[in-house]
């Protein structure tokens, strides 16, 4: 066999492996009914919700719960179904974690609590056309 075929054999069999570790750390959308159900089936992966924050007529968020060191929070996430579940995040509270439009929680539930790993922002302000006025 030349050197170039087993050369080509291994990059094969590496982009191979990449493709498949990729695939198994995958995560789908879904609600926290679903992922309840996962949960209770005795399932570790790591699940995607996505929702609002709970706020009031005056929009402040409801429910949001800080540690006395400022190394964790907790608060309340509204899926798309209008399901309410408490989110425990084990981290500080990211920048702009307020004025967030949408959130997406990457975790699963322990103990009837979604505890999440990682959080995503959609924040309004990096989305919004600006207007702007030019005198002329």
């Amino acid at each position: 066999m030349k050197k170039s075929h087993i050369i080509a054999i291994i990059v094969i069999a590496a982009a191979i492996g990449i493709i498949i570790s990729t695939t198994r750390d995958a995560s789908s959308y879904v609600s926290f009914d679903q992922a309840y159900q996962l949960a209770s089936t005795g399932s570790k992966t790591q699940i995607h919700v996505v929702g609002d924050l709970k706020k009031d007529t005056q929009g402040n968020i409801i429910g949001l719960e800080k540690s006395a060191d400022k190394l964790s929070f907790s608060f309340i996430l509204v899926d798309e179904n209008r399901k309410e579940q408490k989110v425990y995040y084990n981290e500080p509270m990211p920048a702009d974690f307020t004025r967030s439009e949408k959130v997406v929680v990457i975790g699963g539930y322990q103990n009837e609590v979604f505890v999440a790993s990682k959080i995503l922002l959609k924040c309004p302000s990096k989305y919004q056309e600006e207007k702007i006025n030019a005198s002329i």
